[in-house]
């Protein structure tokens, strides 16, 4: 049995690094890899949406490397992932825009 299509593959658990309310009735969950660009284009959007939205807004950011096209795609998400215990994860369109 497939999932419904708008169900995630890998359901948003607590591992995850969200930012909102964990029970709130809408997620939005980007993937991000720390060399490319086009997350940061996305930030202004998805900052507005959760303006908007507000507390019907749950944030997941989940590390993708795109190793096969970025050569140094790996180690970014490795440090992010090491402080994020510490509160400190870096999500990648949070922080590229300057």
């Amino acid at each position: 049995m497939s999932a419904p299509p708008h169900a995630l593959a890998i359901p948003v658990d607590g591992d995850d690094h969200q930012l909102g309310d964990r029970a709130a009735p809408i997620t939005l969950v980007e993937y991000g890899d720390y060399e490319c660009s086009y997350p940061a284009y996305a930030a202004p959007v998805v900052d507005k949406v959760r303006t908007e939205l507000g507390t019907q807004l749950g944030f997941v950011f989940r590390n993708l490397p795109l190793r096969a096209i970025q050569r140094r795609a790996q180690p970014a998400p490795q440090a992010a992932e090491a402080v994020a215990p510490q509160d400190r994860l870096l999500m990648r369109s949070r922080v590229s825009r300057g």
